[in-house]
């Protein structure tokens, strides 16, 4: 009691209170449950994303024709469903194999390049009076183009008729007096020298009258030269020169520029692997023939012949040059414009012809789906010939009349089933008839076919 008298402070500070352990549990279990939710929250989101990608890829869709059993989950369900939707007959369209005519083409790009291109120039200096054309206008050989002052060149011409009058009666009067003293030389009456030294003077005169002659026959020439024409028939280009300026010979651009366009050469190259063929039908003295098409190789500009070949082949390329004419009656061949020149080397007859679609490439080489009499597809080897765009020959592996498929084939495998929508048209009520449904037996060149394959390569993607 005295103790705590004495010291009263010590005694009322009350001893720091210590937190019992369990408060110390209670808030850590808070933080785990708090962590254990966003686990929760995290998983829950990540099964609602899977569902809906399940539910939105054609594999989480339940398969035709009824509902599979969910005796073991939904993996299982997803796993019939995809079998049962492999097991289905897959759509195709479907041609015939006939047999006809293939002809052997080379194909080749080529350069339009005319016969004859003319730069026009002036062979006389002086002042160019006309232009007789109208720039791009076609013209024929000996056309007049343009025209320099030729009265400078008429002048001389008259100086050098003069010229010659005075020499011509020069010479008349020379010959005369040769004669007379022949005459007096024979009566012994005149030196035989003078009568030398005549014949001298009038071979002199006949010496000055054909150089007379001369100098007319070329102011005549100038004066055609003054008169500027057409060298060869074609097309004119751009005028390089106006009138009124003083010109002389060898301008550097000329007056103006003529091609010719009819006919017209096209120049393309051929692999020297092919030239063995070419030079079989040439020595046999055939007439190869050669149609240029336009740039997009769809659309027939003219039709002409092989007219030659180069005499060697390019070491750096390994191709030969050939030459091939047209009549180019239309223009519609331009020089140097690049064309698409396709070479008629030969014709197989009854080759075995399919569409082009119909021919795979695979790891055991070129192939085709052949359609069997139970609606199923067998994988047939083949061996093809030539290619002519959408037509290409089977040399081996298919008969004439069997039908191969040509749409839908990414979806098969040997022994597949197939169904094939133009066997089995809808009627009206069902949105397509028979006279609507694309890729059939027989008309397997129509554009149909294409438009068809191209759909079902979309569904195909989505």
């Amino acid at each position: 009691m005295d103790e705590q008298q004495k010291h009263p402070e010590t005694s009322r500070t009350p001893a720091p209170a210590q937190q019992p352990s369990g408060a110390t549990g209670q808030s850590g279990s808070g933080g785990k449950r708090h962590r254990g939710r966003t686990i929760g929250l995290i998983v829950a989101a990540l099964v609602v994303a899977g569902i809906v990608v399940w539910r939105w890829h054609p594999w989480g869709g339940a398969p035709a024709g009824g509902a599979s059993t969910q005796s073991e989950g939904g993996g299982r369900h997803g796993r019939g469903g995809a079998g049962a939707f492999a097991n289905q007959p897959q759509p195709v369209h479907v041609a015939t194999a006939t047999q006809g005519d293939m002809p052997v083409v080379l194909t080749a790009l080529g350069t339009v390049t005319p016969l004859a291109t003319v730069t026009v120039q002036t062979q006389l200096s002086g002042t160019l009076q006309t232009v007789a054309f109208q720039e791009g206008q076609m013209v024929r050989k000996d056309d007049l183009l343009a025209q320099i002052d030729p009265r400078p060149y008429q002048i001389s011409l008259e100086n050098a008729q003069g010229a010659l009058a005075r020499d011509q009666a020069l010479l008349q009067t020379a010959r005369l007096d040769l004669k007379r003293y022949q005459t007096l030389l024979a009566q012994d009456s005149i030196a035989s020298q003078q009568v030398d030294t005549q014949a001298s003077l009038v071979q002199q005169y006949i010496g000055t009258v054909k150089s007379d002659q001369a100098n007319i026959d070329t102011y005549k020439l100038d004066l055609i030269y003054a008169r500027i024409t057409a060298p060869v028939a074609g097309r004119v280009g751009l005028r390089q020169v106006d009138p009124g300026n003083y010109v002389t010979p060898n301008l550097t651009n000329g007056l103006v520029v003529i091609t010719q366009l009819q006919p017209i050469s096209v120049i393309f190259t051929v692999s020297e692997d092919s030239l063995p063929q070419i030079m079989k039908q040439v020595q046999a003295g055939a007439k190869l023939s050669v149609t240029a098409y336009d740039r997009s190789n769809t659309t027939s500009l003219a039709t002409g012949a092989l007219e030659t070949l180069d005499n060697q082949i390019d070491t750096t390329t390994g191709t030969l040059k050939l030459r091939a004419m047209f009549n180019n009656p239309d223009n519609l061949l331009f020089p140097n414009q690049f064309v698409n020149a396709r070479l008629l080397v030969d014709t197989i007859h009854d080759a075995v012809i399919v569409p082009t679609s119909a021919v795979l490439n695979g790891s055991m080489g070129q192939f085709v789906y052949v359609v069997q009499p139970d609606n199923t597809v067998t994988v047939r080897q083949v061996k093809t010939g030539p290619v002519d765009g959408e037509r290409t020959s089977i040399a081996s592996g298919l008969q004439a009349g069997e039908r191969v498929v040509i749409d839908g084939s990414d979806r098969l495998k040997e022994g597949a089933k197939i169904t094939i929508p133009a066997d089995h048209p809808r009627g009206a009520s069902g949105g397509r008839g028979a006279s609507g449904a694309h890729g059939a037996s027989a008309p397997w060149g129509a554009s149909g076919a294409h438009q068809h394959h191209h759909r079902h390569a979309a569904q195909a993607s989505e």
